[in-house]
């Protein structure tokens, strides 16, 4: 065993029993849920994670990582939910970390408070009203070093910027910006970022084993193995909307959703569209075997009172059959659930739409189904903003039985935008909105 690995399984057994000794104490007990029903699905439990320093649990995992966390706590860590075996308890991942924006000289700038955060695997245990956090694994390069939550190129990214939008910080190659995750029956985990977008191998000690990226303008630099095997067509992503959703069929193969349509050919038409794409991706051929266009409900229907489609995301996809998914669309203010069979027949993968040439492009279409493209067919399982006690955000879902289903929210780190984030003292003004786990009863078995 080299070093650099010793290293890494210390720190995850630090991890695993220090953290919760250490940081358990801080956790805060919620309310009990009181939602009364709405129709027949209703929320049959709430638990909320407690106040937790983010400085205390990042330099938990990697000692001296966050100098000054700002005041802010643990949070984000509802980016993705999957079921960790024992009842209760759940695989989450942190998103890249704290971070807002701030108008500067007349632009919006990308800020990010604490740029030494890692992104962190964390297993969650439901207990009663509590959200207790009972493992954490950072991810960490080939070397041994912190992945990082910070953008990869200046040619792709948005800048990065301190917690004041005062000081540009550096880019960096390693950084993810991590959604969804499964874990596979090796016991090493997949997980989507947004920044490539990429698909991410993780060994069971947080190590990073491959970067699945397009094919196209090569990310140099990373401390870890880059593979160029996704469309490039991809490449076309909006800037913080690439993968977010994923989810692992029964087979082991792995289903990855794009947040928002590509900007193709440019933002304007990427803004004005409502469809997106799913792919499908084989571990053991290492490729994606498999693309499926997935077209949104009008904006106003997944959010009344809401005209903008760029405001139309995908969040959560879970596997609920050999070729079935639950597929969340949502708005920052209301979601959905869709059931969608995946069908060969259904494949576009190679065609004309993954060339950016093709005019008008799969996202310019009106109506891509009037123009020969086979467009998965969904049926509404569940309309979450007419479910009381569901908070806003929901950006991971698990299957907890035929009947029902585990929600989490991304509370953003507590962070909001613009200059009121921070106090004069450069201390977080949290938004008070907790990350919570909510339990919801369905109407009919899944």
């Amino acid at each position: 065993m080299s070093p650099q690995a010793a290293g890494r399984r210390r720190v995850h057994r630090s991890a695993a029993t220090v953290l919760p000794l250490a940081l358990a104490a801080a956790l805060v007990a919620a309310g009990t849920a009181t939602a009364a029903p709405s129709g027949d699905a209703r929320v049959v439990r709430a638990a909320a994670l407690g106040e937790i320093p983010l400085g205390a649990f990042s330099n938990a995992l990697l000692p001296g990582s966050v100098a000054d966390d700002h005041g802010v706590r643990l949070g984000g860590i509802g980016s993705d939910l999957y079921p960790a075996g024992r009842e209760g308890e759940y695989w989450t991942v942190t998103d890249r970390g704290p971070n807002g924006q701030i108008k500067a000289d007349g632009k919006k700038r990308r800020t990010f408070p604490v740029p030494g955060f890692d992104p962190a695997i964390v297993r969650i245990r439901v207990s009663g009203a509590t959200v207790e956090v009972i493992d954490a694994i950072p991810l960490t390069t080939s070397s041994g070093k912190a992945v990082t939550g910070l953008p990869n190129q200046r040619i792709r990214d948005e800048a990065p910027y301190t917690y004041d939008a005062g000081t540009p910080l550096s880019y960096d190659p390693n950084g993810l910006d991590t959604e969804g995750i499964v874990r596979a029956a090796d016991g090493s985990f997949w997980l989507v970022d947004e920044y490539g977008p990429s698909l991410v191998h993780v060994s069971a000690r947080g190590m990073v084993l491959a970067r699945y990226v397009p094919e196209g303008p090569a990310l140099t630099g990373a401390d870890y193995p880059v593979v160029e095997a996704l469309p490039p067509v991809l490449l076309h992503r909006k800037i913080n909307r690439g993968f977010e959703g994923l989810a692992q069929l029964p087979g082991g193969d792995l289903v990855m959703a794009l947040q928002s349509p590509l900007s193709l050919p440019d933002a304007d038409a990427g803004d004005a569209s409502r469809t997106t794409r799913l792919l499908r991706f084989s571990p053991r051929e290492k490729a994606v075997t498999a693309e499926y266009a997935y077209r949104f409900d009008p904006v106003g229907t997944v959010d009344p009172g809401e005209d903008d489609p760029s405001e139309l995301k995908i969040s959560s996809v879970v596997a609920v059959g050999r070729d079935r998914l639950l597929v969340e669309e949502r708005t920052d203010k209301a979601a959905r659930l869709q059931l969608v069979r995946l069908r060969g027949s259904s494949d576009i993968l190679g065609g004309p739409w993954d060339d950016a040439t093709t005019s008008p492009s799969l996202e310019q279409l009106d109506d891509p189904a009037t123009a020969g493209v086979p467009v998965l067919r969904k049926q509404l399982v569940l309309d979450l903003g007419k479910v009381a006690g569901v908070p806003g955000k929901i950006e991971g879902i698990a299957r907890v039985d035929h009947d029902t289903l585990a929600l989490v929210n991304d509370n953003d780190f507590g962070m909001t935008d613009g200059p009121g984030a921070f106090d004069a003292r450069g201390r977080l003004v949290d938004s008070g909105v907790k990350t919570t786990v909510v339990y919801v009863r369905l109407p009919k078995r899944l």
